[in-house]
Order: C-alpha cells, then structure tokens, then sequence
C-alpha cells in the first residue's frame, strides 16, 4: 500500500467516526466517498490540510479554516439539504 492509500484510509477512519459521533452516515455510494476522500487526500498533499474538495482554497489562512473537512457549513447543509455540499456527509433518516 503506497503512501495516498495509507492516508485515504486513514481519512475514511476519521470520516466513519464523525459521521457516527453527529449521527449522520456515510454517502451510500461508495465511489463518491472515494472521489471526496480522494479529493481531501489531494489537498492534503498540496497544501497540508484537509481542505473540502468541492469548495476553493482562497490562499488566505483565516477564510481557508472554514472549509477544512468537515467544514462549518456541514451542519446547515445537511440540516437544508440532507448532505453536505460534498456529499459525503448524509443525513440519517
């Protein structure tokens, strides 16, 4: 296993174990949660955080804090819509 599936593991882990502590679950589709956590992994490699992968790095440290992953926006997201914007994150009916 290289060094990127290592941290997508690791990623998934943490990703399970947010959803289970706020009670959500998971996106059902298991390449969509690939594709994000792809993604995070992604960003990680780039810029040393887990910046959410559907939304845009502006470079600025304080506004670039909101969208590490789970980001500040996933609770009303999820509350309006179900999902948050990356649709990882899914709301249990």
């Amino acid at each position: 296993m290289d060094d990127r599936e290592k941290l997508k593991e690791k990623l998934y882990g943490l990703a399970v174990k947010y959803a289970e502590r706020k009670g959500y679950m998971l996106n059902p589709d298991e390449e969509t949660v690939n594709d994000v956590i792809d993604g995070v992994a992604e960003n990680i490699e780039e810029y040393g955080k887990r910046y959410c992968p559907c939304r845009f790095v502006s470079g600025d440290p304080e506004e670039d804090k909101k969208i590490i992953c789970p980001c500040i926006y996933i609770e009303d997201e999820i509350e309006n819509d179900g999902m948050c914007h990356c649709e990882l994150f899914f709301k249990v009916n």
